[in-house]
């Protein structure tokens, strides 16, 4: 059920904003699976904070944008400050979607704000629509394909693990500062290099940090790299397949739809498949729903384009953590921490 649910969240969200036009409709298709991947059954908590979150870090980003545009120097200060409030948001479970939304959308809304193509008011409204609207999509999801009942039994002694739990403090300042510093370098960056048309690699660089450890994103680099591939590849067939039919709607969502199905099937594994599968996915929709214009431009160019950039970005990123990383183990340490220099 949990793959009928996924898939069912991005179709319908997928024919929603081509229906309504919006021009950042990967999102309505996006956010669903994101938040069902992580749950069989109904939590107000994880839709209250998607969309709070994403309420909240689109006005801080208008008064970030309106108030010190004018200034580079306090303008890196206000978003160093933006920054570290999500990272630290990050460090604590239930509040990590909040920051990794804010610290996500709040990355490529800063970065692309200071462009004057781009409209910061359609991009805000659009990310709120698909917000709101992703709520009664996830909850038609878990009314039409319900999850089967658990016995309640092995349910509770599966819990009891969890009330075992160490804190480790200094291993949360590392992940902070880890997250922190590397953002910033990823807008510092995006800002001197004047990259306005690579949304993807900024995405990707923040996707590769959600883990916040070493292990966690050199692993998810490797994961990142994969799922792009075989999203691509997907969305090449979907442009060649359908060729001067890709102005039918129809068509279009049907060829979505069975590239999305077979995605979903890994999504619902919740294994190492699961994260290919979801940087396929967005390697299947980003494309095809900003790129794609009917009878006058295709995808295929941004597809590969996407690929190349998202591999740069990657490879890069993880070289950055794993200086980073081994330069923050030695500066930041408990008392009892030693380092041999063999």
């Amino acid at each position: 059920m949990k793959t009928m649910r996924l898939w069912f969240g991005c179709v319908v969200g997928l024919a929603i904003s081509m229906i309504f036009g919006w021009s950042y409709g990967f999102f309505i298709a996006l956010l669903p699976i994101n938040i069902m991947m992580n749950s069989d059954s109904w939590h107000w908590n994880s839709y209250v904070q998607l969309v709070i979150g994403v309420v909240w870090v689109t006005l801080e980003v208008s008064f970030i944008h309106g108030f010190f545009q004018s200034s580079p120097l306090l303008l890196t200060i206000v978003v160093g400050i933006f920054f570290l409030e999500k990272c630290i948001a990050m460090s604590n479970k239930n509040s990590y979607l909040f920051g990794f939304i804010g610290l996500l959308v709040g990355s490529i809304a800063l970065n692309f704000a200071s462009y004057s193509s781009f409209d910061l008011e359609d991009f805000s409204i659009t990310l709120w629509c698909s917000a709101i609207v992703a709520v009664p999509i996830c909850a038609l999801a878990y009314y039409f394909f319900p999850e089967p009942s658990v016995d309640p039994i092995i349910d509770a002694t599966s819990d009891t693990t969890n009330n075992v739990q160490r804190y480790d403090h200094i291993g949360m300042i590392r992940q902070t500062a880890l997250g922190w510093i590397i953002a910033m370098l990823a807008f510092l960056v995006f800002q001197f290099g004047d990259l306005n048309d690579s949304l993807s690699a900024q995405a990707s660089i923040l996707i590769v940090l959600s883990p916040m450890t070493l292990i966690g994103s050199l692993a998810a680099s490797k994961i990142r790299i994969i799922g792009t591939f075989l999203g691509c590849l997907a969305g090449l067939c979907i442009q060649i397949g359908l060729y001067s039919w890709s102005d039918n709607g129809i068509l279009f969502i049907m060829a979505y739809a069975i590239a999305a199905g077979f995605f979903c099937s890994w999504l619902a594994l919740g294994t190492i498949k699961s994260s290919i599968a979801f940087s396929a996915m967005s390697a299947l929709t980003v494309p095809l729903t900003t790129s794609l214009i009917p009878d006058q431009k295709d995808a295929v160019f941004a597809i590969f384009y996407r690929f190349s950039s998202i591999l740069v970005a990657v490879i890069l990123t993880s070289m950055a953590i794993w200086i980073i990383h081994h330069f923050l183990v030695r500066v930041i340490k408990s008392p009892n921490e030693h380092f041999s220099h063999s």
